[in-house]
């Protein structure tokens, strides 16, 4: 069992700093401007072997009334009453303050153990400050250091001769049962905070009708009918243009986290004003990270017309979303109660549909029905074939199909797919993911080598780049020798030395060097023309290429006697009236 720590302390004195610290990783939110914290905020922590519950508030406020500091005050009470250990933190560089000492004396009142830590203190600038901590009479102050981790050891000794008995000895593993992950999103004054305290039938988060209060994404442990919950209430989400203030990037940013590791996405939205703008663009943001939706109207006791305006929205969200046709949608009342029986149960729905996983067969059976009720268009002249289909993965669920001519597959046909397999399995408001994939033909000319689709536009693109620059070689080398052909004759004309010719490819190592009287025997070029390959001296009759007549070449193949032979068949005349292969007619005829 966690030893349960309560760090309080008036504000900007580094509360949330030293939570972050204890935590292992940072959860709270950090910055200069006091007053950040407002909600109460638990996490795991481990000290040495000690495991934490730790339980950051906001900062103390001396006031009694029903402002919003009045009810950040009642929270942080409500945190010391229910922690085993309160650890009061004051900042050493500025020393005790009026602040401090009334809240010291709040905390002598409890009959609880109080630790007293000063922090700021690296360095000597906070020794003066801690020295001042003594006169609280709660004990020696212990100085740390929240931002860089100084005086850890001594307030794990501290942490230690404080703690109960039963805690020292029983360091039971925290349960691994992992719950079900709920993030409440929204736009600001939408009453997500009010809705969680309704569930989970206490006060737990601060309410009002200020827009704004929420500032972290705090973490709620539920159990419902057996079944653990983690409700996690976010900061509200304006539109980018308004936001302005660093504080309030943070908080968009924090929202956005908890959408991203959410399970199952709660969009709350006024009953009065629902789905404008900012609703559609938190609604596709956590279509597009996969998370299953459903849409809450809260408010619901202000609206007039229930029935119609009901109707009215479904309609409204299946034309706006099409993505999530199907969604849930629950009218309800977080002030009043009313409706909110009717919440979980289509939450579990959901998460029930985003976790299934559907079976290979059952899968190809419904594409070869999907594809007679709407077969795959023709693209360029050419057919799509879809061919195979399995699931890779749930949560959620994605689909890879294996097609021909997979990257030509136009998006409507895709949209298609997606929206016969929702309605076929009875997946209503799941997002849905299909892969589409297509193996390489061997005998289309690219895919040879494993190029199909873009990869085998691109494979050609590189083969006719090779060409081109190999026949660009070719051009150099043969301006070269036609260049130093005209430099040798023009060098002769003159009466100068001929120039060597530029340096060609090495000689082979297997060609053998030719004998001194084969050298002797060669004719020397003639002057004014080029020295020909052959030994013998030939003539330009001689140097053409034999040809045969296309009429010869089977006589040839046959076995008869060379072209040139006077026996040769001679090729027949137009107009005369013998035949190839037969006799001339009798004379007289």
């Amino acid at each position: 069992m966690p030893l349960k720590l309560a760090i309080v302390g008036r504000p900007n004195v580094g509360k949330s700093t030293l939570f972050n610290r204890l935590a292992g990783r940072k959860l709270a939110l950090v910055d200069d401007q006091p007053g950040v914290t407002r909600d109460r905020r638990f996490a795991h922590g481990r000290l040495g072997d000690l495991d934490l519950e730790l339980i950051d508030t906001a900062g103390f406020e001396d006031v009694t009334d029903e402002s919003l500091e009045a009810r950040m005050r009642a929270q942080t009470e409500l945190a010391i009453d229910e922690a085993d250990v309160s650890l009061l933190v004051f900042d050493a560089r500025e020393g005790l303050t009026p602040l401090d000492r009334i809240f010291a004396e709040i905390l002598r009142k409890r009959n609880k153990p109080v630790l007293v830590a000063a922090n700021k203190s690296e360095g000597k600038a906070g020794d003066h400050g801690a020295a001042e901590a003594n006169v609280l009479g709660l004990g020696e102050p212990i100085q740390i250091s929240g931002e860089h981790g100084e005086g850890m050891a001594e307030l794990y000794a501290a942490l230690l001769s404080v703690a109960p008995e039963e805690l020292q000895t029983d360091h039971d593993e925290l349960d691994d049962d992992k719950p079900i992950k709920i993030a409440i999103v929204g736009r600001p004054n939408a009453g997500k905070s009010t809705l969680i305290n309704r569930l989970i039938g206490e006060q737990r988060l601060l309410t009002g009708p200020e827009a704004g209060i929420t500032r972290d994404s705090i973490s709620v442990d539920w159990d419902w009918g057996g079944r653990k919950v983690r409700l996690v209430d976010t900061a509200g989400l304006r539109k980018k243009a308004k936001v302005n203030e660093k504080l309030e990037k943070l908080s968009t940013g924090d929202t956005i986290r908890s959408i991203t590791f959410a399970e199952v996405v709660l969009l709350v939205m006024d009953a009065t004003h629902p789905f404008e703008t900012q609703d559609l663009q938190i609604a596709d943001l956590a279509e597009r990270e996969g998370r299953c939706v459903v849409f809450v109207l809260a408010k619901w006791d202000l609206v007039e017309d229930p029935g119609a305006t009901l109707k009215g929205f479904i309609e409204h969200a299946e034309r706006m979303l099409p993505q999530l046709r199907g969604t849930p949608v629950i009218a309800l009342s977080g002030e009043t109660g009313k409706g909110v029986e009717r919440l979980m149960p289509a939450v579990l729905k959901s998460h029930k549909d985003w976790s299934t996983k559907v079976k290979t067969r059952d899968l190809n059976d419904w594409l070869q029905m999907a594809m007679q009720r709407h077969p795959p268009p023709s693209v360029g002249g050419k057919r799509i074939k879809p061919k195979y289909m399995a699931q890779t993965k749930a949560r959620p669920p994605t689909f890879v199909l294996f097609s021909s001519r997979a990257d030509q597959m136009p998006e409507q046909y895709r949209r298609y797919l997606i929206n016969s397999l929702r309605e076929s399995f009875d997946l209503p408001g799941v997002p849905l993911r299909i892969t589409l994939k297509s193996g390489a033909n061997p005998y289309a000319e690219g895919e040879a080598k494993g190029h199909s689709g873009k990869g085998k536009r691109e494979f050609e693109r590189k083969e006719r780049e090779k060409e081109r620059i190999r026949a660009s070689r070719n051009t150099v080398k043969k301006s070269v020798r036609v260049a130093e052909a005209a430099a040798a004759t023009a060098a002769q004309a003159a009466g100068l030395p001929v120039p060597a010719p530029s340096a060609g490819k090495p000689a082979s190592k297997a060609s053998k060097a030719p004998k001194p009287n084969e050298i002797a025997a060669a004719p020397a070029a003639e002057p004014g023309k080029a020295a020909v390959k052959s030994v013998k001296k030939q003539g330009p009759r001689a140097q053409k290429k034999p040809t045969t007549p296309s009429y010869k070449v089977g006589f040839k193949a046959a076995g008869g006697k060379a072209a040139g032979s006077k026996t040769a068949p001679r090729r027949p005349v137009a107009g005369a009236r013998t035949v190839r292969g037969n006799k001339a007619p009798p004379k007289g005829r």
